[in-house]
């Protein structure tokens, strides 16, 4: 990270998607830390919530964000798309809070975290993606020809390796995130 003020972006912690991603334990155990420490350092945080009419229903158990994770007074950006920039007030957000970059973390790492990713750079925000802390659920049923383990190695390389026009993107861990 830079010396620009940085905003904590947890994206999709909720109930259904998290019970049907790998590690979702250790995730959501890693994504309370960057929580707590972006707290405890005044980075603010921002929350994402997926919105869908057949799963993840608006207000349905499996649409809450896990009970492990509790976003207080913090902002909640509620989506429809993958990417979390997508049709919502986030750069709004993150405009109102200062954020000039992106620390990035939570589900599904194959749709979620890499649209937003990807919709961060493109919109001209650093994005430093948190290796250890993004989970995404096994595709395989539906065609997808890799491992969920597979899906997040290859997210972590391609993120760290993406630059484009006056902006990069990057990986960290969670150890090392928000200044350690």
């Amino acid at each position: 990270m830079t010396d620009t003020t940085a905003a904590l972006l947890v994206v999709d912690v909720q109930r259904d998607v998290m019970a049907q991603s790998i590690n979702s334990d250790t995730v959501i155990g890693n994504v309370r830390t960057l929580v707590d420490r972006a707290r405890e350092r005044s980075v603010p945080v921002i929350w994402v919530r997926h919105n869908a009419d057949q799963e993840l229903v608006h207000g349905s158990d499996g649409w809450q964000i896990v009970s492990e994770l509790d976003p207080g007074e913090e902002p909640v950006v509620d989506k429809r798309y993958g990417d979390a920039f997508a049709d919502t007030d986030l750069e709004d957000q993150l405009r109102q809070v200062g954020a000039q970059e992106v620390v990035l973390c939570g589900a599904q790492t194959d749709a979620c975290i890499r649209s937003t990713f990807y919709g961060g750079l493109y919109r001209g925000y650093p994005m430093t993606l948190v290796a250890d802390a993004h989970t995404t659920g096994d595709l395989r049923q539906w065609g997808a020809e890799y491992a969920p383990e597979q899906a997040i190695s290859m997210l972590n390389l391609h993120a760290d390796n993406t630059v484009l026009p006056g902006v990069r993107g990057s990986v960290t861990t969670t150890a090392d995130a928000l200044g350690g």
